[in-house]
């Protein structure tokens, strides 16, 4: 069995607060990469409350982004009909997501936002906690901040025995 991790492409990565002209190029991929993809297909949800701006994360980011319930936080438009099972999480990677991986896995794929921080701390406590599974990145269905911060990710990632495509 494989499963394939499609990381917070959610409303506020692509057209709001955090959006970006390199995340909208990679949705229509991504749709068809869920379309065609014979597995489980989990998508993360990032996921902040009203205290965002007082947590670590959003004294250094204080641009409120995916607040639980609001329209940035859903998942876009294009992919919201392949959502079948979803995954909140209130961090850039989560240690609860290798928990919910049946361990008959033989691949775990991600895809997603942004490479450079979401995609690769979801994919390095993925290969820490699996380290005898095959864990690959798609790196055409993945934008990164910026297109060095992508590039520097994967390359990162590539480090640690991480499959990049």
């Amino acid at each position: 069995m494989k499963t394939l991790i499609v990381v917070d492409m959610q409303n506020d990565f692509i057209t709001g607060s955090l959006g970006s002209e390199e995340a909208k190029k990679i949705v229509p991929y991504v749709k068809e990469k869920v379309e065609k993809f014979e597995g489980r297909v989990i998508f993360t949800m990032d996921t902040h409350n009203k205290n965002y701006l007082n947590t670590q994360e959003g004294k250094k980011l204080p641009v409120e982004h995916c607040m639980w319930g609001t329209k940035g936080w859903y998942i876009c438009d294009e992919l919201a009909p392949y959502v079948r099972e979803t995954f909140d999480k209130n961090t850039f990677g989560s240690m609860k997501l290798p928990y919910i991986i049946d361990a008959a896995n033989e691949e775990i794929e991600l895809c997603g936002l942004c490479t450079d921080i979401c995609v690769i701390s979801n994919a390095m406590i993925l290969k820490a906690a699996l380290p005898e599974m095959r864990i690959v990145v798609d790196s055409k269905g993945c934008a990164g901040v910026t297109k060095e911060s992508h590039e520097n990710a994967l390359n990162a990632m590539r480090a640690v025995q991480i499959e990049v495509i």
